[in-house]
C-alpha cells in the first residue's frame, strides 16, 4: 500500500460502520471509530481493540470533536424506523448538526468526506427504479420525516461545503442492506423475520406483502462505499442491489432457510411506508466499477449462520418501540 491514512468512521461500531473499520484496519490505515453506542454494539468491534492501528472514542457527533484526519466516513445515524422515531429531534440533530461538525473538520483538515445518505430521501417513489436525478415524493410532516428530511438537509450541507469551501465530499445513497452484525431488534424486515423464525414467533408482514425492496449484502455495500471514497465523483450515487423482491417472497425464503415452523401473519402497513424501492445503479457501474455480487439466498444463509452464533438474551431493544 502506497499511503497510510488516518481515517475517522463516525458510527463505526454499527452494523455497516464496524465492517468499514474492519476493512480499513486490514488495509493498514489508522482508524478512529467514534460512536455513542445508542444502537451499535461493542461486540461489533471488540476483535479490533487489540489492533495497534485502531482506536475507539465514545462520543456523540452532535457535539464537536477535534481530530486530525485524512478521510471521514459519516455513518452515524439510527437507520431503523423504530430507532429514529424514538427521538425524532435527536435524529434530525444527528444528521444536521453532526454533518456540520464533521464537514467543519473536513474543511479544517482538508479531508475527504463520505456521507452515508439513504434511499429514504426518495420517499414513496413515483419513478421506478429510482435514479439519482429523481427528487423524491416525500412527506415533510410524517413520522419518518426526521430521518428522510435530516438526510436531505445533510446532502444540502455537503454540497454547500463543497461549493463554498472546496470540501471533497462523496454522497452515497444506501438502499436496504443486510448481513452479519445486524442488531436482532433493529426493526428491519430481515432481522425481524430471522429472529421471529428462530424463536418460533409468527413472522409479521406489514400490509399484504406485495410491497417490494431490493436487498444488498453488507460486504458488497461496504465495498461500494470504499470505492466511492477512492473515486473522483461527488455524487450522489446509489449503492444497492437492483434485484427486487416482495416482502412476502422474503418471508417465505427465510422460513425455508431456517426450517422454521413459524406461521406468516399480516398486519396494518405503517404510515408513509413506501410501496417500492429499487436503485438504478447505472452511475455506480460507470464510475465505481461496482455492482453487488451476492445473491439474496447466499447472503441470507450467511446472515442466518451469524444469528445462530449469538445469544439473543444478550441483546436488548435499544428503544421501547419493540
Amino acid at each position: 500500500m502506497s499511503q497510510i491514512k488516518r481515517i475517522l468512521v463516525a458510527g463505526g461500531a454499527g452494523f455497516l460502520g464496524s465492517r468499514i473499520c474492519e476493512e480499513l484496519v486490514e488495509q493498514g490505515h489508522d482508524v478512529i471509530c467514534v460512536d455513542n453506542f445508542f444502537t451499535s454494539q461493542k461486540s461489533n468491534i471488540v476483535h479490533l481493540l487489540s489492533k495497534p492501528n485502531f482506536e475507539v472514542i465514545r462520543h456523540d457527533i452532535i457535539h464537536p470533536v477535534w481530530l486530525e484526519v485524512d478521510e471521514i466516513y459519516n455513518m452515524a445515524c439510527p437507520a431503523a424506523p423504530g430507532h429514529y422515531q424514538f427521538n425524532p429531534i435527536k435524529t434530525m440533530k444527528t444528521s444536521v448538526m453532526g454533518s456540520i461538525n464533521l464537514l467543519g473538520m473536513a474543511k479544517r483538515c482538508r479531508a475527504k468526506y463520505l456521507f452515508a445518505s439513504t434511499s429514504e430521501i426518495y420517499g414513496d417513489p413515483e419513478i421506478h427504479p429510482q435514479p439519482e436525478t429523481y427528487r423524491g415524493s416525500v412527506n415533510t410532516l410524517g413520522i419518518r420525516a426526521c430521518y428522510d428530511e435530516g438526510k436531505r438537509a445533510a446532502e444540502t450541507l455537503c454540497m454547500d461545503y463543497h461549493r463554498m469551501n472546496g470540501v471533497q465530499v462523496r454522497i452515497v445513497r444506501i438502499f436496504n442492506t443486510y448481513g452479519p452484525r445486524m442488531h436482532p431488534y433493529d426493526g428491519r424486515v430481515i432481522s425481524n423475520f430471522i429472529r421471529q423464525a428462530f424463536t418460533g414467533e409468527p413472522i409479521t408482514i406489514y400490509g399484504d406483502g406485495s410491497q417490494t425492496r431490493s436487498f444488498c449484502y453488507r460486504d458488497d455495500l461496504v465495498d461500494g462505499l470504499i470505492k466511492m471514497m477512492a473515486c473522483d465523483q461527488v455524487g450522489p450515487i446509489n449503492v444497492g442491489n437492483p434485484i427486487e423482491f416482495s416482502i412476502r417472497q422474503l418471508a417465505e425464503l427465510v422460513v425455508k432457510l431456517t426450517g422454521s415452523k413459524s406461521e406468516i401473519i399480516y398486519t396494518d402497513l405503517p404510515s408513509d411506508d413506501p410501496k417500492q424501492r429499487q436503485p438504478d445503479i447505472t452511475l455506480a457501474r460507470k464510475h465505481l466499477g461496482w455492482e453487488p455480487t451476492t445473491q439474496l439466498e447466499d447472503g441470507l444463509k450467511q446472515t442466518i449462520d451469524w444469528f445462530k452464533t449469538i445469544d439473543l438474551s444478550q441483546y436488548r431493544p435499544p428503544t421501547p418501540n419493540f
